[in-house]
């Protein structure tokens, strides 16, 4: 019988479908790569999804998020994506957290529960403890290095975090694991020279640097990562 997930099916099976099914991913960032990833893993077929977000949809998102509309500016991000993952697939079960991630508010989380971890976010701090809660449980983790100042979506690769190069955000990224003693983090990255963004909206931000973005590199990260996602899901 024809499902939504037919043509899926002729890829992965019926196995890997009901593997997709039973499984509970966390993204953390559903910003231009997180909503990506969650978009693709809705598709694919996951059956729990955690969101997880404090964030707002902003006038500037709209040039590379999915979630990014007129009719969504002002929303919370999490809830913006939730709605549209249940219009996707109703069978879907999705868990929202409006929350800022950081060492203190990891507490709020049983990463045990998850069979795959994206992070998504753009903190330093963020990312570091989320590798180490995501190492703690012995869940599988996949990190987003820099995605912004980009313009070559071609030139990202899957790699380990200790074979990066030339990506700032990978090698503090790198050398913080490395004072962890944490090896073997599947990140996605790029050996594009980041750009000098041609301006800065500084004195309305307070930002030091406002990075530069487009449509197209942050989605072509966010469906890397996904992929990467599924195929160790049904692996």
């Amino acid at each position: 019988m024809l499902n939504q997930f037919s043509r899926t099916e002729l890829l992965i099976g019926k196995d890997g479908i009901e593997k997709l099914s039973r499984s509970r991913v966390a993204v953390f960032g559903i910003g231009g790569v997180g909503g990506y990833v969650v978009e693709a893993l809705v598709r694919s077929g996951v059956g729990s999804i955690d969101l997880i977000d404090n964030d707002t949809v902003a006038l500037t998102n709209l040039n590379r998020q999915i979630i990014a509309t007129h009719s969504t500016i002002g929303k919370y991000k999490v809830d913006v994506a939730e709605e549209r993952a249940k219009d996707i697939n109703p069978e879907v079960n999705v868990k929202t957290y409006k929350n800022f991630f950081t060492p203190e508010t990891s507490k709020e989380f049983d990463f045990t529960k998850y069979d795959y971890i994206v992070d998504a976010i753009d903190t330093v701090v963020g990312k570091l403890e989320l590798i180490v809660q995501a190492k703690k449980a012995g869940i599988p983790v996949i990190s987003s290095m820099g995605a912004g100042n980009k313009m070559h979506p071609e030139m990202f690769e899957v790699s380990d975090i200790s074979k990066t190069s030339v990506c700032p955000l990978a090698k503090v990224i790198r050398q913080e694991l490395k004072k962890r003693n944490i090896k073997k983090v599947k990140v996605v990255y790029s050996k594009e020279i980041p750009i000098k963004p041609l301006s800065s909206d500084e004195k309305v931000t307070g930002k030091k640097q406002i990075p530069g973005s487009n449509a197209f590199v942050p989605s072509a990260v966010g469906l890397i990562i996904a992929g990467e996602v599924i195929r160790d899901l049904i692996s």
